[in-house]
Protein backbone atom coordinates (compact mmCIF):
# COMPACT_ATOMS: atom_id res chain seq x y z
CA UNK A 1 0.00 0.00 0.00
CA UNK A 2 2.79 2.28 0.66
CA UNK A 3 4.43 1.72 -2.65
CA UNK A 4 0.93 2.27 -4.03
CA UNK A 5 0.64 6.19 -2.21
CA UNK A 6 4.51 6.96 -3.04
CA UNK A 7 4.02 6.04 -6.82
CA UNK A 8 0.92 8.10 -7.11
CA UNK A 9 2.51 11.12 -4.78
CA UNK A 10 5.16 10.84 -7.82
CA UNK A 11 3.16 10.78 -10.74
CA UNK A 12 1.46 14.60 -8.82
CA UNK A 13 4.66 15.83 -8.50
CA UNK A 14 5.02 16.00 -12.29
CA UNK A 15 2.32 17.46 -12.87
CA UNK A 16 3.06 20.59 -10.59
CA UNK A 17 4.68 22.06 -13.71
CA UNK A 18 1.73 22.44 -15.47
CA UNK A 19 -0.28 25.74 -16.37
CA UNK A 20 -3.21 26.31 -14.35
CA UNK A 21 -6.22 27.60 -15.98
CA UNK A 22 -8.75 29.67 -14.07
CA UNK A 23 -12.08 28.67 -13.93
CA UNK A 24 -15.89 29.66 -12.87
CA UNK A 25 -17.89 27.44 -10.33
CA UNK A 26 -21.10 26.10 -10.89
CA UNK A 27 -24.13 26.19 -8.76
CA UNK A 28 -24.82 23.71 -6.42
CA UNK A 29 -27.30 21.55 -8.58
CA UNK A 30 -24.29 20.78 -11.03
CA UNK A 31 -21.46 18.99 -10.96
CA UNK A 32 -23.39 15.62 -9.53
CA UNK A 33 -22.08 11.90 -10.31
CA UNK A 34 -23.60 8.47 -9.89
CA UNK A 35 -21.72 5.41 -10.08
CA UNK A 36 -21.84 1.11 -9.89
CA UNK A 37 -19.13 -0.71 -8.15
CA UNK A 38 -17.77 -4.61 -8.41
CA UNK A 39 -14.60 -6.44 -7.12
CA UNK A 40 -13.47 -8.13 -4.47
CA UNK A 41 -12.36 -7.64 -0.34
CA UNK A 42 -10.23 -9.95 1.95
CA UNK A 43 -9.45 -9.81 5.81
CA UNK A 44 -5.48 -8.49 6.14
CA UNK A 45 -5.30 -10.54 9.56
CA UNK A 46 -2.61 -12.86 9.25
CA UNK A 47 -4.40 -16.16 9.71
CA UNK A 48 -6.83 -15.20 7.03
CA UNK A 49 -5.51 -16.29 3.42
CA UNK A 50 -5.03 -13.50 0.86
CA UNK A 51 -6.57 -15.18 -1.77
CA UNK A 52 -8.47 -17.87 -0.17
CA UNK A 53 -10.56 -15.50 1.94
CA UNK A 54 -11.18 -13.30 -0.83
CA UNK A 55 -15.02 -12.32 -1.92
CA UNK A 56 -16.64 -10.41 -4.37
CA UNK A 57 -18.45 -7.12 -3.37
CA UNK A 58 -20.87 -5.23 -4.99
CA UNK A 59 -21.45 -1.18 -4.72
CA UNK A 60 -22.85 2.21 -5.62
CA UNK A 61 -21.76 6.04 -4.74
CA UNK A 62 -23.07 8.94 -5.02
CA UNK A 63 -21.17 12.19 -5.44
CA UNK A 64 -21.21 15.81 -5.57
CA UNK A 65 -17.63 17.82 -7.27
CA UNK A 66 -17.49 21.38 -5.06
CA UNK A 67 -14.27 22.61 -6.86
CA UNK A 68 -11.69 20.88 -9.42
CA UNK A 69 -10.03 19.40 -6.16
CA UNK A 70 -12.57 18.50 -3.83
CA UNK A 71 -15.59 16.15 -3.79
CA UNK A 72 -18.23 14.88 -0.83
CA UNK A 73 -19.73 12.22 -1.91
CA UNK A 74 -21.75 8.66 0.02
CA UNK A 75 -20.99 5.31 -0.51
CA UNK A 76 -22.11 1.39 0.30
CA UNK A 77 -20.76 -1.90 -0.74
CA UNK A 78 -22.11 -5.33 -0.40
CA UNK A 79 -19.76 -8.66 0.26
CA UNK A 80 -21.21 -12.06 -1.36
CA UNK A 81 -21.85 -15.14 0.71
CA UNK A 82 -18.84 -17.41 -0.32
CA UNK A 83 -19.56 -19.01 2.99
CA UNK A 84 -21.68 -22.17 1.44
CA UNK A 85 -19.13 -22.64 -1.61
CA UNK A 86 -16.53 -24.57 0.28
CA UNK A 87 -18.41 -26.38 3.29
CA UNK A 88 -18.91 -23.68 5.53
CA UNK A 89 -21.73 -22.69 7.30
CA UNK A 90 -24.76 -20.75 5.43
CA UNK A 91 -26.55 -17.67 6.10
CA UNK A 92 -29.33 -15.79 6.54
CA UNK A 93 -28.92 -13.61 3.91
CA UNK A 94 -27.28 -13.54 0.58
CA UNK A 95 -24.56 -10.94 2.05
CA UNK A 96 -21.46 -11.32 4.43
CA UNK A 97 -20.75 -8.19 5.39
CA UNK A 98 -21.87 -4.41 4.20
CA UNK A 99 -20.50 -0.72 4.41
CA UNK A 100 -22.34 2.66 4.22
CA UNK A 101 -20.51 5.72 5.23
CA UNK A 102 -19.65 9.16 3.74
CA UNK A 103 -16.54 10.45 2.18
CA UNK A 104 -14.43 13.39 0.87
CA UNK A 105 -11.95 13.12 -1.70
CA UNK A 106 -9.05 14.62 -3.07
CA UNK A 107 -8.05 15.16 -6.89
CA UNK A 108 -4.30 14.89 -6.54
CA UNK A 109 -3.61 16.49 -10.48
CA UNK A 110 -5.95 18.90 -10.19
CA UNK A 111 -4.91 19.96 -6.31
CA UNK A 112 -0.86 20.10 -7.06
CA UNK A 113 -0.94 20.68 -10.70
CA UNK A 114 -3.95 23.04 -11.66
CA UNK A 115 -6.89 22.56 -13.06
CA UNK A 116 -6.56 21.56 -16.71
CA UNK A 117 -9.31 23.30 -19.11
CA UNK A 118 -11.04 20.24 -20.86
CA UNK A 119 -9.95 18.02 -18.33
CA UNK A 120 -7.28 15.24 -17.88
CA UNK A 121 -7.59 11.63 -19.28
CA UNK A 122 -6.02 10.02 -16.69
CA UNK A 123 -6.21 11.11 -12.78
CA UNK A 124 -5.94 10.29 -9.11
CA UNK A 125 -7.78 10.86 -6.08
CA UNK A 126 -6.99 10.70 -2.48
CA UNK A 127 -10.83 9.35 -1.08
CA UNK A 128 -10.95 9.04 3.16
CA UNK A 129 -13.99 7.89 5.13
CA UNK A 130 -16.13 6.73 8.22
CA UNK A 131 -19.78 4.29 8.01
CA UNK A 132 -21.57 1.47 9.45
CA UNK A 133 -19.72 -1.97 8.88
CA UNK A 134 -22.19 -4.56 9.10
CA UNK A 135 -21.69 -8.59 9.85
CA UNK A 136 -24.45 -10.48 8.78
CA UNK A 137 -24.93 -13.70 10.83
CA UNK A 138 -25.57 -17.63 9.70
CA UNK A 139 -28.55 -19.71 10.50
CA UNK A 140 -27.30 -20.66 13.77
CA UNK A 141 -28.65 -18.12 16.01
CA UNK A 142 -28.72 -19.96 19.16
CA UNK A 143 -24.87 -19.24 19.40
CA UNK A 144 -23.50 -16.60 20.53
CA UNK A 145 -21.09 -15.88 17.74
CA UNK A 146 -23.78 -16.35 15.03
CA UNK A 147 -25.45 -12.66 15.88
CA UNK A 148 -25.10 -10.17 13.56
CA UNK A 149 -22.46 -7.29 14.37
CA UNK A 150 -22.56 -3.75 14.15
CA UNK A 151 -19.25 -1.48 13.96
CA UNK A 152 -17.75 1.87 13.32
CA UNK A 153 -15.19 1.55 10.38
CA UNK A 154 -13.04 4.13 8.46
CA UNK A 155 -12.41 3.63 5.31
CA UNK A 156 -9.50 5.35 2.92
CA UNK A 157 -8.09 4.32 -0.34
CA UNK A 158 -6.92 5.95 -3.88
CA UNK A 159 -9.11 6.40 -7.07
CA UNK A 160 -7.38 5.57 -10.44
CA UNK A 161 -9.83 7.40 -12.90
CA UNK A 162 -9.70 7.24 -16.72
CA UNK A 163 -11.95 9.87 -17.78
CA UNK A 164 -13.36 7.83 -21.27
CA UNK A 165 -15.61 11.29 -22.38
CA UNK A 166 -16.80 14.44 -20.71
CA UNK A 167 -19.83 12.28 -18.76
CA UNK A 168 -18.28 8.59 -18.18
CA UNK A 169 -15.51 7.81 -15.94
CA UNK A 170 -14.15 4.04 -15.18
CA UNK A 171 -12.12 3.80 -12.11
CA UNK A 172 -9.55 1.42 -10.11
CA UNK A 173 -10.32 1.95 -6.73
CA UNK A 174 -8.23 0.32 -4.05
CA UNK A 175 -8.90 0.87 -0.37
CA UNK A 176 -8.71 -0.28 3.14
CA UNK A 177 -11.13 -0.32 5.83
CA UNK A 178 -10.68 -0.66 9.26
CA UNK A 179 -12.80 -2.23 11.90
CA UNK A 180 -12.94 0.93 14.70
CA UNK A 181 -15.08 -0.67 17.23
CA UNK A 182 -12.52 -3.40 19.40
CA UNK A 183 -15.67 -5.70 21.31
CA UNK A 184 -15.03 -8.22 22.10
CA UNK A 185 -16.25 -10.11 18.25
CA UNK A 186 -12.57 -9.67 17.67
CA UNK A 187 -12.10 -13.18 20.22
CA UNK A 188 -14.97 -14.56 17.79
CA UNK A 189 -12.46 -14.38 15.03
CA UNK A 190 -9.40 -15.71 16.94
CA UNK A 191 -7.63 -12.70 16.96
CA UNK A 192 -6.26 -10.50 19.93
CA UNK A 193 -8.72 -8.19 21.31
CA UNK A 194 -8.01 -4.61 21.10
CA UNK A 195 -9.21 -1.12 21.55
CA UNK A 196 -9.93 1.38 18.52
CA UNK A 197 -6.92 1.44 16.21
CA UNK A 198 -5.50 1.47 12.42
CA UNK A 199 -4.05 -2.50 12.60
CA UNK A 200 -4.43 -4.66 9.74
CA UNK A 201 -5.79 -7.33 12.64
CA UNK A 202 -9.36 -5.61 11.89
CA UNK A 203 -8.82 -4.41 8.61
CA UNK A 204 -10.21 -5.79 5.48
CA UNK A 205 -8.41 -4.68 2.10
CA UNK A 206 -10.88 -3.96 -1.19
CA UNK A 207 -10.23 -3.59 -4.61
CA UNK A 208 -13.24 -2.10 -7.25
CA UNK A 209 -13.66 -1.55 -10.57
CA UNK A 210 -16.06 1.52 -11.11
CA UNK A 211 -18.35 2.81 -13.74
CA UNK A 212 -19.31 6.91 -12.92
CA UNK A 213 -21.83 8.75 -14.72
CA UNK A 214 -21.15 12.81 -14.53
CA UNK A 215 -23.99 15.24 -14.92
CA UNK A 216 -21.99 17.83 -15.25
CA UNK A 217 -21.29 20.55 -16.88
CA UNK A 218 -18.41 20.57 -15.07
CA UNK A 219 -16.50 23.40 -14.54
CA UNK A 220 -16.46 26.53 -16.76
CA UNK A 221 -12.67 27.48 -18.21
CA UNK A 222 -11.64 31.35 -18.56
CA UNK A 223 -8.84 31.71 -20.41
CA UNK A 224 -6.59 33.88 -18.92
CA UNK A 225 -3.74 33.83 -21.03
CA UNK A 226 -5.85 34.97 -24.03
CA UNK A 227 -3.96 38.64 -25.07
CA UNK A 228 -6.52 39.53 -27.62
CA UNK A 229 -9.48 38.80 -24.49
CA UNK A 230 -7.19 40.63 -22.23
CA UNK A 231 -6.59 43.88 -24.49
CA UNK A 232 -10.58 43.81 -25.14
CA UNK A 233 -10.93 44.21 -21.68
CA UNK A 234 -8.40 46.75 -20.50
CA UNK A 235 -10.11 49.12 -23.66
CA UNK A 236 -13.32 48.62 -22.18
CA UNK A 237 -11.79 49.62 -18.94
CA UNK A 238 -10.03 52.63 -20.87
CA UNK A 239 -13.29 53.95 -22.28
CA UNK A 240 -15.20 53.27 -18.51
CA UNK A 241 -12.99 55.54 -17.28
CA UNK A 242 -12.77 58.08 -19.95
CA UNK A 243 -16.61 58.44 -19.51
CA UNK A 244 -16.29 58.52 -15.58
CA UNK A 245 -13.47 61.83 -15.85
CA UNK A 246 -16.31 62.86 -18.44
CA UNK A 247 -19.30 63.02 -16.17
CA UNK A 248 -16.51 64.47 -13.29
CA UNK A 249 -15.81 67.42 -15.15
CA UNK A 250 -19.72 68.13 -16.11
CA UNK A 251 -20.39 67.75 -12.81
CA UNK A 252 -17.65 70.01 -11.94
CA UNK A 253 -19.00 72.58 -14.63
CA UNK A 254 -22.92 72.46 -13.37
CA UNK A 255 -21.70 72.36 -9.81
CA UNK A 256 -19.50 76.59 -10.61
CA UNK A 257 -23.01 76.56 -12.82
CA UNK A 258 -24.88 76.40 -9.46
CA UNK A 259 -22.39 78.55 -7.75
CA UNK A 260 -22.64 81.34 -9.92
CA UNK A 261 -26.16 81.33 -9.95
CA UNK A 262 -26.25 81.51 -6.16
CA UNK A 263 -24.26 84.04 -5.97
CA UNK A 264 -26.31 85.86 -8.33
CA UNK A 265 -29.77 85.32 -6.32
CA UNK A 266 -27.91 86.56 -3.23
CA UNK A 267 -26.58 89.90 -5.20
CA UNK A 268 -30.09 89.97 -6.16
CA UNK A 269 -31.62 89.59 -2.56
CA UNK A 270 -29.24 92.26 -1.28
CA UNK A 271 -30.05 94.62 -4.21
CA UNK A 272 -31.74 98.00 -2.82
CA UNK A 273 -35.07 98.00 -4.30
CA UNK A 274 -35.29 100.89 -7.30
CA UNK A 275 -38.32 103.19 -6.97
CA UNK A 276 -39.74 104.07 -10.40
CA UNK A 277 -41.60 106.88 -10.46
CA UNK A 278 -45.02 106.37 -12.33
CA UNK A 279 -46.87 108.66 -14.63
CA UNK A 280 -50.34 109.83 -13.31
CA UNK A 281 -52.57 109.68 -16.31
CA UNK A 282 -55.34 111.33 -14.34
CA UNK A 283 -57.34 114.71 -15.23
CA UNK A 284 -54.04 116.81 -14.54
CA UNK A 285 -51.72 115.73 -16.42
CA UNK A 286 -53.78 114.62 -19.56
CA UNK A 287 -55.62 116.74 -22.15
CA UNK A 288 -57.18 115.66 -25.24
CA UNK A 289 -57.54 117.30 -28.90
CA UNK A 290 -60.14 115.97 -31.05
CA UNK A 291 -60.03 115.97 -34.82
CA UNK A 292 -63.09 116.12 -37.81
CA UNK A 293 -63.26 113.04 -39.88
CA UNK A 294 -60.02 112.63 -42.01
CA UNK A 295 -58.70 115.94 -40.75
CA UNK A 296 -55.42 116.93 -39.22
CA UNK A 297 -56.39 120.65 -38.44
CA UNK A 298 -57.30 121.95 -34.94
CA UNK A 299 -60.23 123.30 -34.75
CA UNK A 300 -61.43 126.40 -32.60
CA UNK A 301 -63.04 124.64 -29.82
CA UNK A 302 -60.10 122.32 -29.64
CA UNK A 303 -57.76 125.39 -28.81
CA UNK A 304 -58.45 125.62 -25.39
CA UNK A 305 -56.57 121.97 -24.54
CA UNK A 306 -53.33 122.91 -26.57
CA UNK A 307 -53.79 126.86 -24.58
CA UNK A 308 -53.20 124.44 -21.57
CA UNK A 309 -50.91 122.06 -22.29
CA UNK A 310 -48.72 125.16 -23.45
CA UNK A 311 -49.15 127.07 -19.99
CA UNK A 312 -48.53 124.38 -17.68
CA UNK A 313 -45.19 124.06 -19.67
CA UNK A 314 -44.45 127.20 -19.29
CA UNK A 315 -45.18 127.27 -15.26
CA UNK A 316 -42.98 124.32 -15.04
CA UNK A 317 -39.94 124.59 -16.88
CA UNK A 318 -38.93 121.20 -16.28
CA UNK A 319 -42.01 119.41 -18.09
CA UNK A 320 -42.14 117.83 -21.14
CA UNK A 321 -45.06 116.46 -22.72
CA UNK A 322 -45.62 113.35 -24.67
CA UNK A 323 -48.74 113.71 -27.72
CA UNK A 324 -49.98 111.04 -29.45
CA UNK A 325 -52.01 110.52 -32.18
CA UNK A 326 -54.55 108.46 -33.21
CA UNK A 327 -57.31 107.46 -36.27
CA UNK A 328 -60.67 105.92 -35.94
CA UNK A 329 -61.23 102.94 -38.13
CA UNK A 330 -62.68 104.34 -40.89
CA UNK A 331 -60.81 104.56 -44.19
CA UNK A 332 -57.96 103.55 -45.15
CA UNK A 333 -55.85 101.68 -43.22
CA UNK A 334 -52.57 103.44 -44.58
CA UNK A 335 -54.35 106.48 -44.64
CA UNK A 336 -55.16 106.28 -41.23
CA UNK A 337 -51.22 105.51 -39.91
CA UNK A 338 -50.12 108.79 -41.69
CA UNK A 339 -53.19 110.56 -40.53
CA UNK A 340 -52.25 109.64 -36.96
CA UNK A 341 -48.92 111.10 -37.11
CA UNK A 342 -49.97 114.44 -38.62
CA UNK A 343 -52.53 115.00 -35.83
CA UNK A 344 -49.51 114.46 -33.44
CA UNK A 345 -47.19 116.78 -35.21
CA UNK A 346 -49.87 119.52 -35.40
CA UNK A 347 -50.04 119.87 -31.38
CA UNK A 348 -46.71 120.01 -31.55
CA UNK A 349 -46.36 122.77 -34.26
CA UNK A 350 -48.78 124.72 -32.35
CA UNK A 351 -47.08 124.72 -29.27
CA UNK A 352 -43.90 125.89 -30.99
CA UNK A 353 -45.12 128.34 -33.24
CA UNK A 354 -48.17 129.70 -31.24
CA UNK A 355 -47.32 129.51 -27.98
CA UNK A 356 -43.35 129.39 -28.24
CA UNK A 357 -42.42 126.05 -26.17
CA UNK A 358 -39.19 124.17 -26.97
CA UNK A 359 -39.37 121.51 -29.51
CA UNK A 360 -37.00 119.47 -27.10
CA UNK A 361 -39.91 119.76 -24.73
CA UNK A 362 -42.44 117.87 -27.01
CA UNK A 363 -42.46 114.25 -27.95
CA UNK A 364 -44.84 113.67 -30.83
CA UNK A 365 -46.06 110.23 -31.92
CA UNK A 366 -48.36 108.93 -34.21
CA UNK A 367 -49.94 105.57 -32.53
CA UNK A 368 -52.21 104.74 -35.89
CA UNK A 369 -55.71 103.10 -35.61
CA UNK A 370 -57.06 104.06 -31.82
CA UNK A 371 -59.14 101.42 -29.87
CA UNK A 372 -59.50 103.50 -26.49
CA UNK A 373 -62.83 104.25 -26.62
CA UNK A 374 -66.07 102.30 -27.42
CA UNK A 375 -67.21 105.61 -30.02
CA UNK A 376 -65.16 105.48 -32.74
CA UNK A 377 -65.44 109.08 -33.38
CA UNK A 378 -63.60 109.44 -29.74
CA UNK A 379 -60.66 108.24 -31.18
CA UNK A 380 -60.05 110.56 -33.74
CA UNK A 381 -57.96 112.16 -31.21
CA UNK A 382 -54.37 113.24 -30.01
CA UNK A 383 -53.67 112.55 -26.55
CA UNK A 384 -51.05 114.70 -24.96
CA UNK A 385 -49.29 113.36 -21.61
CA UNK A 386 -47.73 115.66 -19.30
CA UNK A 387 -44.41 114.79 -17.18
Amino acid sequence: MKKVILTALAAVGMMTAQAQDAYMAPSFGDNWSIGLDGGVATPLAHHHAFFGDMRATVGLHLQKQLSPAFALGIEGFWGINTSSWYGGEKRHVAFDNSYVGAYGSVNLMNLFGGYKCGGRFFDIEVQAGAGWGHDYANEQPDQTSNKDYNYLATKAGLNFNFNVCKNLTLSLKPSVVWNMTGSSYAGALDVEQTSAAYTRRLATFNCQLGVTYNFGPGFICADTKNQSEIDALNAKINALRSEIDACMAAGAATQAQAAALAAELEACKNRKPEVIEKVSNNLQSVRYIFYKIGSSKITADQQPNVEMVASYLKSHKDAKVVVKGYASQDGNEEFNIKLAQARAESVKTALVNKYGIEANRIQAEGEGIGHMFSENDWNRVSICTLQ
